[in-house]
C-alpha cells in the first residue's frame, strides 16, 4: 500500500510543480455544443457499419505505467486497443504567428475567434487565414505560468445580442483566480468589445500561476458549464473536494452569472452554489455528447490523466484517489478507488497531457462519428477515442509525425476539425479528408 506522507507531498510540490505536464511554454504541459460544433445527432451509439465489430489487439505504443501497482477498476479503463482511421487525412495550415494560442470559437459567418494565452489578445481570423488587429477592450490578464487569456465562446443568442464569453486569469489583490467575462463584440477594421461584465469569479483568491482550468461549454437549455482547476499548490489542492471552495470543480451558471436553482449545492449551507461536481484536478477539455451530457478530460500528475462524465453532485475523488503520483515519484494516493468517489471512464498512465476536446458529429469523416478527439500536449498528438456504450473501445494517436503540441480541438461548421498548436509561433490548422 502506498502511504501518503504530508512532508513528501509538500516537498514534491515544491520540486515538481515546474515539471507539470501543463506549463506554458517551457516544460511539457494537457456544447449547445460550441457554436462551431453543430447540434449532435440523436442517433449516437454504434453506427451500423460498426455494429458488433469492436477493436482488439495491443494498445497505442507508450511507456510503462508510472504506478504499476494501481490496477484499473474495470476492463477497458485504460490502454484500449490501438485503432487506425481508414480515411486518409490532410492538414492545412490556415494561419500562424500566434503566441501560445489557446482556444477557437466560430462566428456565424465562419470566421474564427482565436485567443492568445500569453499576450491576453483576441483575434478574428477568416477561413482564408487573414487575421484582424487584436480586439480592443478586454481586461488585463495575469499571464504568468498557466494563466493568461484562455477559452472563448460565442453566445447562443449571438445573432441578437452579439455577446461573446471568455475565461482568463484575473489579477487580484492577494493573488489571482479564473474569471468568466462577457461583452458585445463590435466588428470592423478595429474590432472591440463593449459593456464588459465579469459574470463569475473563482474563489477564494490564491497566489498561484497553475491549474486554473477554464473551458466553457454552453448547453441547449441555456446554461454554461465552466471547468476549474485546483491551483496545484497544496493550499489549493486540499480544497478540490470541499464544496466551500471553487477549486477543482465543474461549475454551472446562467449566462448572466446567476445560479440555476436546480444546481446540487444550492441548499447546502456554506457551499458555493455554482458547483456541479467536485474532486477534479485541472480540467482543460470539455464537450457535450449527443445526449447533451458533459464529458471532460483532466490532467493528472505523473500518470492519471482522466476522461470523466461529470454528473450532478458527484465526487471524482482528487486528490484522495487517482492513478498517478507526484513528479518526484512520491505517492499521492493510498488507493485509486474509494467509497463515494467516482471512477474515470478512462485514464492514461503515462499521460497525454490533454487540452481541447471535440465529439465528432460531422459528415466529412463518417467513421469518426461520435468519437472523442482530445489535444495532446506532451503526447504531441490528436488523440482519438472510439466510445461505445460509454466505454472506450479503441484509441488512435494522429498527427504524431508533426511533433507539435495540440492545444485546441474544435469541429467547424464544415465538418472539419480545427486545431491550435501550443508554441510561441502557434498555428491554426484544419484537418480534412485527403
Amino acid at each position: 500500500m502506498r502511504v501518503l506522507s504530508m512532508p513528501l507531498i509538500v516537498a514534491a510540490l515544491l520540486v515538481g510543480c515546474s515539471d507539470d505536464p501543463d506549463p506554458t511554454p517551457t516544460p511539457p504541459d494537457s456544447g449547445v455544443p460550441r457554436q462551431d460544433a453543430g447540434v449532435p445527432p440523436e442517433d449516437a451509439g454504434v453506427p451500423p457499419e460498426d455494429a458488433g465489430v469492436l477493436p482488439s489487439g495491443p494498445p497505442v505504443p507508450q511507456g510503462p505505467p508510472n504506478v504499476p501497482e494501481f490496477s484499473p477498476a474495470f476492463p477497458q479503463q485504460t490502454r484500449a486497443p490501438a485503432i487506425q482511421s481508414q480515411t486518409a487525412i490532410q492538414v492545412t495550415e490556415i494561419a500562424s504567428g500566434f503566441r501560445n494560442p489557446w482556444a477557437i470559437a466560430f462566428l456565424p459567418d465562419q470566421r474564427m475567434l482565436v485567443t492568445e494565452k500569453a499576450t491576453g489578445s483576441l483575434y478574428i481570423v477568416t477561413p482564408q487565414g487573414a487575421k484582424s488587429p487584436a480586439v480592443a477592450g478586454l481586461p488585463a490578464v495575469d499571464a504568468r505560468g498557466q494563466g493568461g487569456l484562455l477559452d472563448v465562446e460565442v453566445g447562443p443568442d449571438y445573432a441578437q445580442s452579439k455577446l461573446i464569453y471568455w475565461t482568463y486569469a484575473e489579477p487580484r489583490t492577494g493573488g489571482n483566480g479564473l474569471a468568466v467575462a462577457r461583452a458585445q463584440l463590435v466588428d470592423g477594421a478595429q474590432p472591440r468589445v463593449e459593456e464588459v461584465q465579469v459574470i463569475f469569479r473563482m474563489m477564494p483568491t490564491l497566489e498561484s500561476t497553475l491549474h486554473s482550468g477554464g473551458r466553457l461549454v454552453f448547453t441547449p437549455d441555456g446554461k454554461l458549464f465552466v471547468t476549474l482547476g485546483e491551483r496545484s499548490i497544496l493550499a489549493g489542492r486540499v480544497q478540490a473536494r470541499d464544496v466551500k471552495s471553487h477549486f477543482g470543480k465543474v461549475v454551472r451558471i446562467n449566462p448572466d452569472g446567476s445560479v440555476p436553482q436546480d444546481n446540487p449545492y444550492v441548499n447546502t449551507a456554506g457551499a458555493k452554489p455554482e458547483i456541479w461536481s467536485v474532486g477534479h484536478r485541472n480540467v482543460l477539455s470539455a464537450a457535450l455528447d449527443s445526449q447533451n451530457r458533459l464529458w471532460t478530460v483532466e490532467m493528472g500528475p505523473k500518470g492519471g490523466d482522466e476522461l470523466n462524465r461529470p454528473e450532478k453532485g458527484k465526487d471524482y475523488g482528487w486528490p484522495t484517489i487517482g492513478y498517478g503520483e507526484e513528479y518526484s515519484g512520491a505517492p499521492i494516493h493510498d488507493s485509486p478507488q474509494g467509497p463515494g468517489m467516482e471512477q474515470p471512464v478512462y485514464y492514461w498512465d503515462p499521460v497525454i497531457a490533454p487540452s481541447g476536446m471535440a465529439i465528432y458529429t460531422g459528415t466529412l469523416f463518417p467513421e469518426w462519428r461520435n468519437d472523442i478527439f482530445v489535444g495532446g500536449l506532451v503526447s504531441q498528438a490528436l488523440v482519438r477515442l472510439m466510445v461505445r456504450n460509454d466505454l472506450v473501445v479503441g484509441e488512435e494517436h494522429l498527427l504524431k509525425d508533426r511533433a507539435e503540441r495540440i492545444r485546441e480541438v474544435v469541429q467547424g461548421p464544415d465538418g472539419a476539425l480545427y486545431l491550435l498548436t501550443d508554441a510561441t509561433n502557434g498555428k491554426l490548422l484544419k484537418v480534412t479528408p485527403r
